[in-house]
């Protein structure tokens, strides 16, 4: 079967995206033109179009060579939300990487794209067409690794796991001063304030046990700075899972989050911090699937404004001698 050529040159009135150029020129739909580039058929200026995203100006050639009788179906594409990366998916449950900036869920003020309404849209488009089930959260400025159930008694079965502290919850977080021990423990009750701030107090019937292990990754240093403004990469695992409690733990022990907007911001600045986000990190998340029981584990790297923090700086030790 002959192939059909045809070409434009873009001018003021069609420039943009080539797969609205690419359409124009065919004739055809809108699937079938981004079809047609991802199968090779379009050229730009006489190089093939790899994106049907690509835009061409005034003065660029689009060229097509098709077949008019043939089907060219879209390639699957990866989905792309600046909210989250998909981790791991199976018919149960999903797993992201939470971008920070993002609420996990929408507050009495019903902001819109939180995470969960971000994951339920992309759940949306698959062939079952379901939902996301919060099993439990990060903070806003947070970023790391977050669950979702995908029927509500799947998430009420991973809740329970949260509720028992079987879950491994491990955080990365760089916090301001030196942190002297190699590892600790953090072992607090934690209150809610009537601005909802969190705080440690004495036990009692309206308070929740916190309970942290920290380790000492590495010791940071200014390289050209004298003026004690040293910092500390850790490891945080959580024995329980409280809302803000390394934020709230670290900070009364005098070494707050960087970035920190609410414990100790003043000491939670830095010269080289200069993100809105936290130096906070839910890095690794493991558990018992709900369905099979067998045990699952993820991680995540470091965010880059972590990483180029760190990398900005002068080790000082990993660990003390």
């Amino acid at each position: 079967m002959p192939l059909t050529s045809v070409s434009t040159t873009v001018d003021e009135t069609n420039e943009g995206r080539v797969d609205i150029i690419v359409r124009e020129l065919s004739e055809t739909s809108r699937s079938q033109a981004r079809g047609m580039i991802d199968h090779g058929c379009v050229m730009i200026n006489g190089s093939p179009c790899k994106s049907v995203g690509t835009t061409v100006k005034p003065g660029d050639l689009v060229a097509i060579r098709y077949d008019k009788h043939q089907r060219y179906r879209e390639k699957k594409r990866q989905w792309d939300d600046r909210t989250f990366e998909i981790v791991f998916e199976d018919d149960h449950i999903i797993v992201v990487n939470k971008s920070a900036g993002t609420l996990t869920v929408p507050t009495d003020r019903g902001e819109p794209n939180s995470l969960v309404d971000r994951v339920s849209i992309y759940l949306s488009y698959s062939k079952s067409k379901k939902e996301a089930f919060v099993v439990h959260r990060l903070d806003r400025e947070t970023s790391g690794l977050l669950v979702f159930g995908k029927h509500e008694p799947i998430a009420d079965l991973l809740i329970e796991q949260f509720k028992d502290r079987r879950p491994t919850r491990v955080f990365h977080a760089i916090v301001a001063g030196n942190v002297a021990e190699d590892e600790g423990t953090f072992e607090s009750h934690l209150a809610t304030g009537s601005n909802l701030d969190r705080y440690e107090t004495r036990p009692g019937k309206d308070t929740d046990q916190a309970i942290t292990h920290y380790k000492v990754v590495r010791r940071l240093a200014e390289r050209e700075s004298s003026h004690g403004d040293d910092t500390t990469l850790i490891e945080a695992q959580l024995e329980t899972s409280k809302r803000n409690q390394v934020r709230v733990q670290f900070a009364n022990a005098g070494h707050p989050v960087l970035g920190d907007p609410r414990y100790k911001p003043k000491e939670a600045t830095h010269a080289r911090w200069h993100r809105k986000r936290m130096a906070l990190h839910a890095s690794t998340l493991g558990f018992f699937h709900p369905v099979s029981g067998e045990p699952v584990n993820f991680d995540t790297p470091l965010p880059s404004a972590m990483e180029k923090f760190v990398a900005g700086a002068r080790g000082r030790s990993d660990r003390k001698a």
